[in-house]
């Protein structure tokens, strides 16, 4: 389905006042004055940009966004689907203190979530208003930024992907880079230096109201058990602007490293700068870690990055072994949170009829394979699938609990008498009983498939 558009009378609330105000920038017009993206990539600063960023069909665009994405509230409690009343009745007023120069954000409420890889995440999440102003935005400066950004970054940006970054990566190794220096920055979101990012931002954007909305975004602070901190560096994640921020920062390294004629990928704070020798890998590894720490302010997480094969290193998911074909395969870190996933969703005692069970897990499977069906290892998801198949019928044996019970079951199931008894006293461990002959042919793939199972792998 899709994003329901703003009705009448909440375009009729952007519409007010706006005789005279620019247009949204379209992305041809950025495009003709920087398509010679040279190292400096000079830009002439765009003013009146208020203007464009409270364009009625601007807003418009932006409301139907925040709907989309949804998310959980701010500070102030509310939520997506209050914000049209609210905006009925307060438009005219925070136009007018944007147009002004004069409006300040709320603090953003803490969240944390966590990371894969252990540890946790910070995000600072917006107030629902906050959130329509930022991506209305974003909007606005993307097409400023986006045609000059270098080619070898592909994270947060349009029509580019993590699997076209995993790609460009395979690429490089086949033409012989069999070395990858892999660089970690640490809590990068949370060291940005605010002046360095702000003089970046005024290298193309002439408008003073919006300069100081930007630098009032930054220094908002974090609301965090019931006490506000300032924020005096960083750019936290969890609004629309945070992805084209932390782009913007780190196209500086991108100049860098294109300048040194280096083969690298970049998706976001993750790059990975491949070379033909241990012996060139550290000493990229060096240079870039002191340009990086001396230039940008921030720093390289020594225990996480390396130099080593692609083979022994995760890169967004996926490992890529060398030889005569460079293969993807999933990295074993996705692979064990794979396996933790399902083991939570299809837990005996969540107290859910297997249809549901087989339902709830369906909807991780699709997404799961629709980013690591990418790989080019066909047998680790069909491990992955007999895996799974094997913990569904674990569960069931389980729930049966007890011999007579499941001597009951297997024989409704069509087991022959003698079989059922044999499996029922046999196989106390259910994972052992989730292996055998009875089970399987009791609990069959197709079973499975009339529930709505989705396989992995479907030679």
């Amino acid at each position: 389905m899709g994003v329901k558009r703003p009705d009448n009378q909440l375009r009729l609330a952007f519409a007010e006042e706006s005789a005279g105000e620019a247009r949204p920038l379209a992305a041809q017009e950025v495009e003709s004055s920087t398509a010679a993206c040279e190292t400096e990539r000079p830009v002439k600063p765009v003013m009146e940009l208020m203007e464009a960023i409270c364009n009625p069909e601007n807003l418009s665009r932006a409301y139907g966004q925040v709907l989309a994405n949804k998310g959980s509230a701010g500070v102030d409690g509310m939520t997506v689907h209050q914000l049209r009343e609210h905006l009925k009745a307060h438009w005219p007023e925070i136009r007018k203190q944007l147009l002004g120069g004069t409006y300040r954000p709320i603090p953003v409420r803490r969240a944390e979530i966590p990371k894969p890889d252990g540890g946790v995440r910070k995000l600072g999440i917006p107030t629902v208003l906050d959130r329509l102003i930022q991506q209305a935005i974003l909007q606005v400066l993307t097409p400023l930024w986006e045609p000059t950004f270098s080619t070898h970054s592909y994270g947060f940006r349009p029509k580019r992907s993590a699997h076209q970054a995993v790609a460009a990566a395979q690429a490089y190794i086949a033409e012989g880079r069999t070395w990858v220096v892999d660089l970690d920055l640490e809590k990068f979101f949370d060291r940005v230096n605010h002046d360095r990012l702000m003089a970046r931002l005024a290298s193309r954007v002439a408008d003073k109201r919006l300069l100081r909305l930007l630098r009032a975004y930054l220094n908002a602070g974090v609301m965090e058990n019931g006490l506000v901190s300032p924020t005096r560096e960083g750019t936290p994640q969890g609004g629309p602007l945070s992805p084209l921020l932390s782009n913007i920062v780190l196209d500086e390294l991108d100049r860098e490293l294109e300048h040194r004629g280096h083969a690298f990928v970049r998706y976001a704070d993750d790059c990975n700068i491949y070379v033909r020798s241990d012996k060139a890998g550290q000493r990229v590894m060096k240079s870039v870690s002191d340009f990086i720490t001396r230039r940008l302010k921030l720093k390289v997480n020594e225990s996480k990055s390396a130099v080593d094969r692609p083979s022994r290193r995760k890169f967004l998911g996926f490992t890529i072994a060398e030889g005569a074909k460079p293969q993807r395969r999933i990295a074993p870190q996705a692979r064990k949170r794979f396996r933790e996933k399902v083991r939570e969703l299809t837990r005996r005692t969540r107290g859910v009829d297997a249809k549901r069970m087989v339902s709830d897990l369906t909807v991780y499977l699709r997404g799961w394979v629709g980013y690591f069906g990418f790989c080019e290892t066909p047998w680790e998801l069909r491990d992955l699938d007999g895996w799974i198949r094997r913990r569904l019928r674990a569960v069931a044996w389980k729930h049966w609990k007890r011999g007579p019970t499941r001597c009951r079951e297997l024989m409704r199931r069509g087991i022959p008498r003698d079989d059922a008894v044999n499996a029922a006293w046999r196989f106390h461990n259910p994972w052992r009983a989730g292996r055998s002959i009875a089970l399987s042919k009791a609990l069959p793939q197709t079973l499975w498939d009339r529930l709505g199972l989705l396989r992995l792998y479907a030679p």
